[in-house]
């Protein structure tokens, strides 16, 4: 899609949802089928605004990533259900981008291929794929190194080939778990700032899943907070300082009191489990 016409896109349906979890549930079932199950989402329900930056935090199996993977089409809910442009999900498919913690990359394949396999698999023209993958990797940092490895490139980088891979089918939906929790400090802000300034090019809507309080603001147009499992949102919390950010904003007024609010939200569920 052309930025043009995500632009018309997005302005049709400015005045509704993009995405809309309403009464979602999941359970998993336990081995042998005992005591009903493991409830992990309970009447989940949340809006996300057409090219939006939404972050969810929470203590740890509270439903973050089940939410993600079913909006994604990975698996479906139990009850309740999603749509996106009021269309509801039951698959997945090239308008959601995802990005996981680990890369994930095939090792035989250099940065480049890495990018296009989906695109040329499914039979796109290479004169269409390969100038636009091109064009990415130079976005996300990479010129000069479309031809290496994965073990050649550091975490960081291979990060960025994912970024790219999602980015190549231009989704308007980019669905991001976790996706520098594995990397250094320094790194993790280089990689939040590349985010930053990749949204205002292309600007995907975005659901963001970390345990980083921190990171969930400096990104994000609004923060969800979740409780203990089964999973519901607790709270929620708007980011009123304009995007992109730069590191001053991590000093500020703002950051200090959203942080202090996401840290006691989150806290509190996990000292009323304890």
């Amino acid at each position: 899609m052309t930025g043009a016409a995500a632009a018309v896109r997005r302005e049709a349906v400015a005045g509704s949802p993009k995405i809309s979890f309403a009464g979602v549930e999941k359970t998993y079932a336990t081995r042998g089928g005992a005591n009903g199950g493991t409830l992990a989402l309970d009447r989940f329900d949340l809006d996300i605004a057409p090219a939006e930056v939404l972050s969810i935090v929470g203590p740890t199996g509270c439903g973050k990533s089940t939410a993600l993977n079913i909006l994604a089409g990975f698996e479906p809910p139990s009850s309740g259900g999603v749509r996106v442009d009021g269309r509801v999900v039951t698959a997945p498919g090239p308008d959601r981008g995802v990005v996981f913690q680990q890369a994930a990359l095939f090792p035989w394949l250099t940065a480049l291929d890495n990018v296009v396999l989906g695109v040329k698999c499914r039979g796109e023209a290479r004169e269409l794929y390969e100038p636009k993958a091109l064009r990415l990797l130079e976005e996300v940092g990479l010129k000069g190194f479309e031809r290496h490895y994965p073990y050649q490139l550091s975490g960081g980088m291979q990060q960025r080939v994912q970024i790219a891979r999602a980015l190549v089918n231009e989704p308007d939906i980019l669905l991001m778990d976790e996706p520098f929790g594995a990397l250094d400090y320094q790194t993790r802000l280089l990689m939040q700032k590349l985010l930053l300034r990749l949204w205002e090019h292309f600007r995907p809507t975005i659901l963001f899943v970390t345990h980083d309080v921190g990171e969930a603001i400096f990104i994000s147009d609004r923060v969800i907070a979740m409780t203990r499992r089964p999973g519901r949102v607790k709270c929620e919390l708007r980011v009123t300082s304009p995007k992109p950010r730069d590191y001053d904003f991590l000093s500020s007024t703002e950051f200090k009191a959203l942080e202090r609010e996401l840290v006691l939200a989150v806290q509190s569920e996990v000292d009323d489990y304890a």
